[in-house]
């Protein structure tokens, strides 16, 4: 049976067509409940998130440092000159 639309891509498929128009698939690759989806790559079921990126980045969460004194010094700098300027 053809669906209406390609549960790949999401184009829509005339409604005799043997395969989508726009990437493909067919009952084979990805109409059926039958295509395989394992070999994809997929996370299980059970994927933690969370102590997924807890082991890939650390368990500490970044801290935001701040500007660093040399913009403040530039900072000020241009703020004096454009003082000294229009007084």
């Amino acid at each position: 049976m053809t669906p209406d639309t390609c549960p790949l891509c999401g184009a829509d498929i005339p409604s005799r067509a043997k395969a989508c128009p726009e990437c493909g698939s067919d009952e084979k690759t990805g109409w059926s409940d039958a295509a395989r989806s394992d070999g994809l790559g997929l996370p299980a079921e059970g994927f933690d998130y969370d102590e997924f990126v807890s082991r890939e980045f650390g368990g500490e969460p970044a801290r935001p440092r701040g500007i660093h004194w040399l913009w403040w010094i530039v900072a000020i700098l241009l703020l004096l000159a454009w003082l000294g300027f229009y007084f």
